[in-house]
């Protein structure tokens, strides 16, 4: 039945103008807004949709996006740069910068103005 869709995924926000502002300037995504909802269009996937809940939002809690990236150290200088915090958790061992490099390939959490959990990743 499903084999031909072209399935996406979608998460919520408390509030859509921050939510534009982040993905569009801070992440440099391009962003497009229809029905009162944000579109995300990532390279080869057919966009994320980003939704309303306002005050009913809780944030995800897990990582909704992940990014690969070449060099973790040239995107994480980036996003800090540009005033995105990196996420430390307890338990889990983090540079100076926040990037974590035991148990898989490094990677760096952070999160949207909504609290939604993103990350970047090193590819390779």
């Amino acid at each position: 039945m499903f084999e031909k869709t072209k399935a996406y995924s979608g998460f919520s926000v408390d509030d859509i103008p921050k939510a534009k502002q982040f993905y569009a300037e801070t992440l440099g995504l391009e962003v497009s807004e229809a029905n009162g909802m944000l579109t995300l269009h990532i390279a080869g996937s057919n966009g994320v949709l980003v939704y309303p809940k306002g005050d009913a939002h809780t944030p995800a809690s897990f990582t909704i996006l992940n990014f690969p990236v070449d060099d973790i150290e040239a995107a994480v200088d980036e996003l800090t740069a540009r005033g995105v915090e990196f996420a430390r958790y307890e338990g889990m061992q983090s540079d100076a910068k926040g990037i974590h490099r035991n148990d898989g390939p490094p990677i760096a959490w952070f999160t949207d103005p909504a609290g939604n959990v993103l990350s970047v990743l090193q590819e390779g």
